[in-house]
């Protein structure tokens, strides 16, 4: 499965992304290992979207952060 995730960051501004291990990267965005996140913390995981295709995940992934989203 491939997941397009939603994060609130400390900021109040969201940040969408897209994984194959949403655990493991919820974990690297927690303990600061994702350059586009490491300011902004603490972050809480709001949405995720499961798709069993990588190429849909990715574009539902763009779409969320294109003004259309």
């Amino acid at each position: 499965m491939y997941y397009v995730y939603i994060l609130m960051c400390l900021d109040g501004k969201l940040y969408t992304g897209c994984t194959e291990n949403l655990r493991e990267r919820i974990e690297r965005h927690q303990k600061g290992q994702v350059p586009a996140t490491k300011e902004r913390l603490p972050m809480k995981l709001i949405s995720y979207f499961a798709l069993s295709n990588k190429y849909t995940a990715f574009n539902f992934e763009k779409y969320l952060k294109s003004g259309s989203g």
